[in-house]
């Protein structure tokens, strides 16, 4: 079983190396760029387009190769999601994401790939938003005890 574990996080360190590899290339990890990407008028830049062009088609293939394992290599089920419906509080995170996003240039991924080249808005960023999460977490946690008292 530790080998199996051991095999999961190695996979893990390669995938997340050649993710952020690619997050650089692309140019996901350049603000300015993302922003540009984001902003519709004469100057936008569609290049970041064909980043997600490049991605759709490898993941389904992916995919669907995949579907039908019992379980994947490293683990003994596969974690997918199962929520299927558009909720209030999807919508209101997805509009908040978009937000950050579209003022700060960064997402997730590429935020914490910039923090590791010593990037301070990055640095800033990532702890603005692990601060967030923290301060949701909370928050839903406390309405859990309410709702049990």
């Amino acid at each position: 079983m530790e080998h199996i574990k051991n095999l999961r996080n190695w996979s893990a360190l390669l995938v997340g190396f050649l993710f952020s590899i690619g997050l650089g290339i692309s140019g996901m990890t350049q603000p300015q760029k993302v922003i540009a990407f984001l902003t519709w008028g004469p100057d936008w830049d569609p290049s970041l387009m064909f980043v997600m062009l490049g991605a759709v088609p490898i993941h389904a293939i992916v995919y669907f190769s995949i579907r039908n394992r019992k379980s994947p290599l490293f683990d003994k089920q596969f974690h997918l999601s199962q929520a299927t419906e558009i909720t209030k509080p999807l919508m209101v995170g997805s509009v908040i994401f978009g937000l950050g996003w579209g003022l700060a240039g960064y997402c997730p991924g590429p935020a914490v790939t910039s923090v590791g080249a010593g990037s301070m808005s990055a640095i800033i960023f990532t702890f603005s938003m692990l601060s967030g999460m923290l301060i949701y977490r909370i928050f839903e946690r406390s309405k859990e005890l309410r709702k049990k008292n």
